[in-house]
């Protein structure tokens, strides 16, 4: 597919929130693409609505002088990376709809092999996403790393505008960066559209540096499977290969047991079952320890977040299953 010379083929949306020189790395980076700069714009997608990021974003467009096009949009009606998508695709003018994260480095030629992929037959296309790791990583760099493996992300694929409109787009009860971009693949799929990779179309994706303990935070994503599930029951079980978390439950159901068993005297039994708590948990840490980096840090890390993962992972699924109980698709 060729631009025509003076039309907007392309709209870039890029979400964001508070992170002013991660936005900065990733505008530099779109504003070099080998592509015909009156062809493309690029939409900030402003979750915050901060004067600041407007700000930062009108002292780049002024630097620009118009080209590529860069408009600022606060959002303001949702929030989360899905509802600010969808105030960027909805405001583009571009038959072509390119989606990254305000944390990612597209290569140059990264809108011309996106681009160029996508067929008349083709309704979405996915690139490749690069995200160096240390050697050893730390637990939490080697699961962010699975992104690297995900069959359909947001942080690099391009839609066209047609097939947004055909699905509605995101679905905002997505609020946290978390299977919105699955359920974006799955509506796709599910209403006959072909999707297909683009491994040429690059994104660097360093891994930002975590909390303590962020691993516990991160549980509330589950919910979020809940919802997918839900929605897309079979795309979800052929697909994300997600298992039934046996080992979660089991370490969870083991220290509620010994919790209840000292209430009610057996303190035996309650001893028991505390020691397959503390078995279950000490295999549970060790299986993470394995391959990762052994600095203080992150052996303290994994043995505070190992004793609390299974039972906050269980909990969000449960809140999940009664949040999302009664919705269609």
């Amino acid at each position: 597919m060729k631009p025509v010379t003076g039309s907007i083929l392309v709209s870039v949306v890029v979400p964001t929130y508070l992170r002013p020189q991660l936005l900065a790395r990733c505008l530099n980076a779109l504003v070099r693409q080998q592509f015909p700069r009156d062809t493309y714009e690029i939409l900030v997608c402003d979750d915050a609505a901060s004067i600041t990021t407007r700000q930062q974003v009108e002292a780049l467009r002024e630097r620009c002088s118009g080209k590529p096009e860069i408009r600022y949009l606060a959002v303001e009606d949702s929030r989360g990376p899905a509802g600010a998508r969808n105030v960027g695709w909805r405001s583009a003018k571009g038959a072509i709809i390119a989606f990254t994260d305000d944390d990612t480095i597209p290569d140059e030629d990264w809108l011309e092999h996106g681009v160029s992929a996508l067929s008349p037959t083709v309704a979405a296309v996915v690139g490749d996403t690069d995200m160096p790791m240390p050697d050893p990583p730390s637990d939490y760099e080697r699961d962010a790393c699975g992104l690297t493996r995900a069959e359909f992300i947001t942080a690099n694929c391009f839609v066209r505008r047609s097939a947004l409109q055909a699905v509605g787009g995101f679905d905002t009860r997505y609020t946290m960066a978390w299977r919105e971009d699955s359920d974006l693949h799955f509506a796709l799929l599910d209403r006959g559209f072909r999707v297909e990779r683009c491994p040429p179309a690059r994104v660097l994706h360093p891994v930002r540096p975590n909390r303590f303990a962020a691993g516990l935070g991160m549980q509330k994503k589950v919910m979020f499977d809940m919802l997918l599930r839900k929605k897309y029951p079979l795309l979800y079980r052929n697909r994300i290969q997600a298992h039934l978390p046996w080992f979660y439950l089991g370490v969870t159901v083991a220290l509620l047991l010994a919790a209840v068993l000292v209430i009610m005297g057996y303190e035996f039994a309650a001893l028991c079952a505390a020691g397959v708590w503390i078995v279950l948990t000490t295999f549970f840490f060790v299986k993470r320890l394995q391959g990762t980096h052994k600095c203080a840090r992150n052996v303290m890390d994994l043995a505070i977040t190992s004793a609390f993962i299974p039972l906050l992972s269980i909990y969000w699924r449960l809140v999940g299953l009664a949040r999302f109980r009664r919705i269609g698709s």
